[in-house]
């Protein structure tokens, strides 16, 4: 199933880039204006000084040197003004363009419908907050650019009518200085790109390496995570110095060129005075613009590589913002209370999986493989595209690829094995959008009243990201209780009670039960509680179910059921 969005060319870097320009043109023209008087007010002072010089000494009148002072006075606070006003705004625009672009990417992740990026949650965070940043300073890049150009320009006019060797010298070095810069420039894209890329690996790495920080503590396998994380983040390191390498070496062949050129005019202007060929108050001016025309050259020489770094930021985020979804959704909606149908359902594993569990009743899926039990709840979450699959699986009648994306959320729930715990409280874990009316039921049945009862703030207890202040037992008691307290028609839960004691297991499994009687429910486990507690027990072996019966009656029958089961 190809969607139009997926036969839509990918979205390149220079269009993100020409999409923030667009949106802030009104900032950017009112920013290059009030840094373009900056500049040029920065180059009119030495223009100035050289002409209130020889004016002043010619005429040597007290009017003149008042009238000079003024001038110069207007000058300054232009140049003040125009920077004050000018930053203000262009930051602004540079501010909220980022804003716009990390809630842009934001959305892509959680969007109902995953988009087929090939990128881990920590390299869309990265992209998210650096590259979103870096991408956002084009807005700011293109006035202080064009503004460093106006003073040039000012620059190598008022020179040329001192004398016209004058005014070509800065024009040809300016040429010059870009021609050199725009190679560099051109490699610290390139670095910075491969540096943002390591270090949303290596971010991602680190990611996943704190989420099972206890299982592979309690394996033995902490030190070869660690190797593995230190092997990526060496990686990220080795890259961060060659772009500062590089960063050095522009910045260093910047400043050299623009000192160059700086002393060329110096020196120059000097010997054409000396020769007689310009006045006093042109040999002032134009040493007075060889040390004022260091900054905007400097501003002038460093914009390509912001553009270059804005430019591979864009790129970057191109991968998230272009990105089709993994599929198209339908349009239908699935009737209330309906049961679930796997019919001949081919994927990975799984060989042809069949069966139906109608609507209210508690089956349980015994799944010899943990593979094929990971896959069957992976295709009943949609995370698999249904063109990935071969068959069909049906809620309430209606083909889930048919059903709208609301229709999928509203009608069936399958709580992943490993549910993700946020920073908030008790309660915002439990009933996210507030609006449950079995948030005290859903407690009480995922036995969570010890851990509410424990705290003296009770279901307002903070809870810290990925439930760091909880054991593995009460994340997961209280990933069950969220995925109760939502009361969907159709529930699917992957090994809710793994990390339980056997008592509470029991007790768990005995509440899932009653709580759900009447509406259906599918639980994928190997625990002996909740296949007791189930109104039928199917066996999924080689990818297949097998056989099926009450648990205690495949106890009694089925010889590999009993070892497979039993602890």
């Amino acid at each position: 199933m190809t969607t139009p969005e997926a036969r839509r060319s990918r979205r390149p870097g220079s269009d993100i880039l020409r999409t923030a320009m667009r949106r802030n043109a009104g900032a950017m023209l009112w920013g290059t204006v009030l840094m373009g008087l900056y500049q040029a007010g920065e180059t009119a002072f030495p223009i100035a000084l050289g002409l209130i010089v020889e004016h002043t000494m010619r005429e040597r009148s007290p009017g003149s040197l008042a009238l000079s002072i003024a001038a110069l006075a207007v000058i300054i606070t232009t140049v003040s003004l125009s920077w004050r006003f000018g930053m203000r705004i262009l930051q602004k625009a540079n501010t909220t363009e980022a804003h716009r672009w990390r809630v842009q990417v934001a959305a892509c992740g959680l969007q109902p419908v995953a988009r087929g990026t090939g990128l881990k949650s920590g390299e869309v965070l990265t992209i998210a907050t650096e590259d979103a940043d870096q991408t956002a300073d084009i807005v700011e890049v293109v006035p202080m650019l064009i503004s460093s150009t106006v003073s040039v320009l000012i620059a190598a006019v008022a020179l040329g009518l001192a004398d016209l060797r004058l005014g070509l010298l800065v024009m040809a070095g300016t040429v010059a200085i870009l021609s050199v810069l725009s190679v560099l420039s051109k490699r610290i894209g390139t670095s910075t790109k491969e540096q943002q890329a390591r270090v949303a690996r290596a971010g991602a790495k680190v990611a996943d390496l704190i989420t099972g920080l206890r299982p592979l503590h309690g394996f033995g396998g902490n030190h070869a995570a660690f190797r593995s994380y230190r092997k990526v983040s060496t990686e990220a390191k080795e890259q961060s110095v060659t772009v500062a390498r590089v960063n050095g070496a522009y910045a260093g062949t910047a400043l050299a060129l623009n000192a160059t050129l700086a002393a060329s005019v110096t020196l120059t202007a000097g010997w054409l005075a000396f020769d007689g060929q310009i006045d006093i108050g042109g040999l002032v001016m134009a040493v007075g613009l060889a040390q004022f025309i260091m900054e905007p050259l400097r501003l002038f020489s460093d914009m390509p590589k912001y553009v270059m770094m804005a430019r591979a930021s864009a790129e970057r985020m191109a991968l998230v913002l272009s990105a089709p979804p993994v599929t198209a959704p339908g349009s239908e909606r699935a009737a209330p209370g309906g049961d679930l149908e796997i019919d001949c359902v081919r994927y990975g594993s799984l060989q042809g999986v069949k069966f139906h569990v109608p609507a209210g009743e508690f089956t349980a899926i015994a799944s010899y493989q943990p593979r094929a039990a990971a896959e069957l709840a992976s295709v009943l979450a949609m995370s698999v595209p249904p063109e990935a699959y071969e068959g069909v699986v049906r809620v309430a009648g209606r083909q889930l690829s048919e059903l709208s994306v609301e229709s999928v959320r509203e009608h069936i729930l399958v709580n992943p094995y490993d549910g993700e715990i946020f920073a908030g409280t008790l309660r915002s874990n439990i009933d996210p959008s507030g609006t449950s009316r079995l948030v005290s039921e859903a407690v009480e049945a995922s036995m969570l009243t010890d851990v509410v009862a424990l705290h003296r703030q009770g279901l307002d207890y903070e809870v810290r990201d990925r439930g760091s202040n909880l054991s593995g037992g009460q994340r997961q008691r209280l990933s069950l209780a969220r995925a109760l307290a939502a009361d969907t028609d159709v529930l699917v839960l992957r090994d809710p009670t793994t990390a339980v004691d056997a008592v509470t297991e029991q007790l768990v499994a005995r509440n899932i039960a009653e709580l759900r009687r009447g509406r259906t429910t599918v639980v994928i486990t190997s625990s002996p509680a909740l296949l007791d507690a189930a109104d039928r027990v199917l066996v999924l072996d080689d990818g297949v179910v097998t056989v099926e019966g009450t648990h205690r009656r495949l106890l009694a029958s089925d010889e590999a059921y009993c070892l497979a089961v039993t602890r």
